[in-house]
């Protein structure tokens, strides 16, 4: 786009208070049509004569702002009319705010030196067939909003009894910034997806009065009520209670996650504008009348995230499990907020590399993930480094990366990614990123062909680590040389698929084979073991998986595997005739496991497997996220082991399919279903009798495996059967 718009931004320093940019203008002619191009430093609000453009939140949306910032076109003809004034506020967002929770690094003091800043074009094309174009430049004005203060992770401030109109205008100042940056929108647009009513207001020991929404969610709270100018309503937001029932959020670390709003004359609504929180509770620390005068009725949740098709469902018998399919859902909706996030409630809220390559396949199941993942890979090649060094985080603001598992999402994301929707461009997108990704570990080893010498997070907070530390008792080098062959392996395929000669990485594939065999002969803990089988590193990955399923007993029935060994070690144990094993892990309630966390009453999953302890004590204050999605991986061993439905790598995206269910007597019944561009993938499975009986749908031509017999089928739905064992 050939932009005239320029960059806008106060003439003064405004602190926190948050700038309206304003432009009046009059027509006179009959519209054919108006579209308003319109992007910020930071997140917009746009109006047009009072009513908003949009409903997508928290534009433009978070990516690599060095790079490049995404721009939204909307189609306002049915706003404009004679006498007109666009109105835009503009927030810090990602931009501006302190996003981290560490030290600042050198890109956050870049990014944060700009001033929140606005550009937009208004196009209106007259029926006479004349064109206006009405751009940002040193003709707007600027004035203070009622938005008083509004931060990712502090929260808003907001005055509704501020005269807007008494406001004084001031005018604009351009700011020297390229254009060049701007670019069209590529990901799912943030909007607001779901509204929850809260179930309860409860009185804690402590006399406060707290909220319950009885989900944990992503958003934050509209509220509707009636109050005298200058009333007060503040609120707190949190998870969990603590182990008196009180109301706590000090695993926030010092995100405030507060709401200040201030009152106008009778009744009113209003939602935070520029910020997002993460939130089951939400404590009344103020309220017209005091806290014991709001009712239930004051309040609704509004859920917000990308907005995402919903592909996949898994139900079964068991009620826990249910509940674990639930969280895991609300995980990722919690989570995918343009870019996919730790956690969405504490003072970090980052991409990390690591969670999102562990739960990529899941993610691809539970929802449509393709243009979510494509806009944020992007990113992530915009912010690799010269030399292959991936971030710890994408967008990038830390300024740190490297370690293993954590930048192998750079193999690991396209290539789930073409397995699911089966469009070669997300390789081609990414390709150079996953070489360069390649040639940064092997420039970074200090023993050819193993990856040994650099910093790597290793089995993050296994269950076998050592005292005083959050990585497991899993080698730190093992792990990283697995990665380093899986990733080679995916740019061989990849490569094969673009029709590249892959030949060099080949011989590098065989060459890493070669020496983690050598360097690695035994194995002494699940995850070292669980790698080793699910990346066909080890010589006998059979003897291998025998281990790994003593180990698993020895250990009382106990994963003992943290953010690397978790998401594989079920088909570890499956792969090699371990099934009833595997399901003896996903359905123990009993710490360790993942219905524990629901015995206590979670609706998301929590970033550890006792985030809250048996006898109701935290964890930790300062690590401990109660809407941490990684574990949540384990659905898709449940999708493509538990249902069987996987796709088929030579007919990606499921142009063909892959069903082979997996029933287990613990259950009376599993239905996994994905709806796919070709149509509805069905596997459901159930007892009826001695048999166990299987109805399978498939939109595609489909290689069926059930109870080890193998046929393949057209499209149509079947039904057979088997003796219960």
């Amino acid at each position: 786009m050939n932009w005239q718009g320029k960059w806008i931004t106060s003439s003064k320093d405004m602190g926190d208070l948050v700038p309206a940019f304003t432009k009046s203008f009059d027509t006179d002619k009959e519209i054919h049509r108006a579209l308003l191009y319109i992007s910020a430093i930071g997140v917009y609000e746009a109006s047009i004569n009072g009513l908003p453009v949009t409903d997508q939140v928290l534009t433009p949306g978070w990516t690599a702002y060095r790079y490049r910032i995404q721009y939204q076109t909307f189609d306002v003809s049915h706003l404009v009319s004679q006498k007109n004034t666009i109105e835009v506020t503009v927030g810090k967002g990602w931009h501006k705010s302190p996003l981290m929770g560490f030290e600042k690094s050198s890109i956050q003091q870049e990014l944060m030196a700009k001033p929140t800043a606005l550009i937009a074009e208004l196009h209106i094309s007259y029926t006479d067939g004349q064109i206006e174009i009405i751009p940002t430049n040193d003709t707007w004005t600027y004035c203070e909003s009622a938005i008083r203060f509004s931060e990712i992770y502090d929260g808003e401030v907001y005055d509704a009894s501020f005269d807007s109109q008494k406001a004084i205008k001031e005018p604009v100042t351009t700011y020297n910034m390229t254009r060049d940056i701007l670019v069209p929108d590529e990901g799912e647009a943030i909007k607001e997806i779901d509204h929850i009513h809260p179930s309860h207001i409860l009185v804690t020991p402590k006399g406060e009065y707290v909220i319950d929404f009885g989900q944990e969610i992503t958003g934050y709270v509209e509220l509707t009520l009636s109050a005298k100018s200058g009333d007060l309503v503040e609120l707190s937001h949190g998870e969990v209670f603590d182990k008196e029932g009180n109301f706590y959020n000090d695993n926030y670390r010092d995100a405030k996650a507060k709401l200040t709003y201030t009152c106008s004359h009778g009744v009113q609504k209003y939602k935070p504008h520029h910020t997002f929180y993460g939130f089951r509770y939400v404590r009344i620390d103020a309220f017209p009348g005091g806290p014991q005068s709001a009712t239930l009725e004051n309040f609704k949740g509004i859920v917000v995230h990308s907005h995402m098709e919903r592909t996949g469902h898994l139900s079964s018998s068991n009620p826990d499990l249910n509940q674990l399919f639930d969280n895991i859902i609300w995980g990722q909706k919690g989570n995918f907020l343009d870019v996919p996030t730790d956690c969405p409630q504490r003072n970090e809220r980052l991409g990390w590399t690591g969670d999102a390559q562990v739960f990529v396949k899941t993610a691809a199941y539970n929802y449509n993930v393709e243009n979510f993942f494509s806009k944020w890979l992007k990113d992530l090649a915009l912010d690799q480094k010269d030399n292959g060094q991936v971030g710890f985080v994408i967008p990038d603001v830390l300024n740190e990366g490297g370690s293993s598992a954590w930048g192998d999402a750079a193999t690991i994301c396209p290539w789930e990614i073409y397995l699911a929707y089966g469009d070669p461009k997300i390789l081609e997108d990414q390709f150079e990123s996953m070489k360069k990704w390649i040639s940064y570990i092997k420039d970074h080893t200090t023993t050819p062909n193993l990856w040994t010498g650099t910093f790597h997070f290793g089995d993050w907070l296994g269950l076998d680590a050592p005292s005083g530390s959050y990585k497991g008792s899993s080698r730190e080098d093992l792990i990283a040389t697995a990665y380093y062959a899986y990733s080679t392996s995916l740019v061989i395929k990849s490569g094969r698929i673009l029709g590249q000669d892959t030949s060099y990485y080949e011989d590098l594939y065989k060459a890493i084979v070669s020496a983690f065999r050598a360097e690695f002969t035994e194995f002494i803990t699940q995850t070292e073991c669980t790698l080793a089988i699910h990346f066909n590193l080890a010589k006998d990955c059979q003897a291998v998986a025998d281990q790994l399923a003593d180990m698993v007993i020895k250990d009382g029935i106990q994963l003992r595997t943290g953010f690397v060994g978790t998401p594989y070690i079920l088909h570890a144990l499956s792969s090699y005739g371990y099934t009833d094993l595997a399901y003896s892990l996903l359905l123990r309630k009993e710490y360790p496991s993942w219905i524990y966390p629901v015995t206590k009453g979670a609706t998301t999953i929590w970033e550890h497997w006792d985030g809250i302890m048996e006898n109701g004590d935290f964890w930790s204050r300062d690590m401990n996220s109660f809407n941490h999605y990684a574990y949540g991986a384990v659905a898709d061993w449940v999708y493509g082991v538990a249902g069987g439905i996987k796709p088929i790598e030579a007919k990606p995206g499921y142009e063909e399919v892959s069903i082979s269910p997996n029933p287990d007597k613990r259950l009376d019944w599993l239905k996994t279903s994905l709806n796919t561009k070709h149509g509805l993938i069905r596997s459901e499975w159930k007892k009826q009798g001695q048999s166990w009986r299987y109805e399978i749908e498939t939109p595609v031509k489909a290689r069926i495996t059930i109870a080890g017999h193998n046929q393949t089928v057209l499209p149509g739905t079947y039904t057979f059967y088997s003796p219960i064992q």
